[in-house]
């Protein structure tokens, strides 16, 4: 099987259930933007990260494959076991609390940077937030598009993330640069 298919030269793709679509099309904008989100993923995780972290970090990987075959038109009514699920949401709430009971609690704004991985977990972080305020605009047009529980989970991945990259974070040591910067006495 070869790589280049010439089918989108034109500047239009396939999704999954065969309808063509442009390439600049809402729903290919967010299943762009979770490509690049999963991408900076597996950045991060070329990184030296805690065993625990990485874990997470793959499972979620998939979860945005997932994701994306959903939004290119795989059948997302269907309620098998690979379909993203309010469970889902659910575990990664429990991965916020789980890491989050180990960090000092938030007092300021954080500024993105720490160590490689955690900066590269705060880029993803905002990647995140981007695929959903695309996804916000494909539903806005689509309500069909995709199921409610995608919204919702890209909502707590960002969160996620930014409690990932904390941890990453303090499990390395590094101080949190606040904002804005704590005033010294003269």
């Amino acid at each position: 099987m070869k790589i280049y298919t010439r089918t989108g030269d034109q500047g239009q793709t396939d999704l999954h259930s065969g309808r063509r679509v442009a390439k600049d099309a809402l729903q290919m904008e967010v299943c762009g933007t979770l490509d690049e989100l999963n991408s900076l993923l597996g950045v991060t995780r070329a990184e030296t990260l805690p065993d625990a972290i990485d874990a997470v970090l793959h499972r979620v990987q998939s979860e945005l494959f997932t994701l994306g075959a959903e939004l290119s038109g795989a059948d997302h009514k269907r309620r098998d076991a690979s379909a993203l699920s309010d469970e889902n949401v659910l575990r990664l709430e429990a991965d916020i609390d789980r890491f989050d009971a180990d960090l000092r609690p938030l007092a300021a704004f954080i500024l993105p940077g720490g160590t490689r991985a955690a900066a590269v977990l705060h880029l993803a972080r905002a990647v995140s937030r981007r695929a959903e305020r695309r996804l916000v605009s494909l539903l806005e047009k689509e309500s069909e598009a995709v199921r409610p529980v995608a919204l919702a989970y890209l909502n707590r991945l960002s969160d996620l993330l930014f409690v990932l990259a904390r941890a990453a974070n303090a499990r390395a040591g590094a101080d949190e640069q606040t904002w804005p910067e704590p005033t010294k006495d003269p």
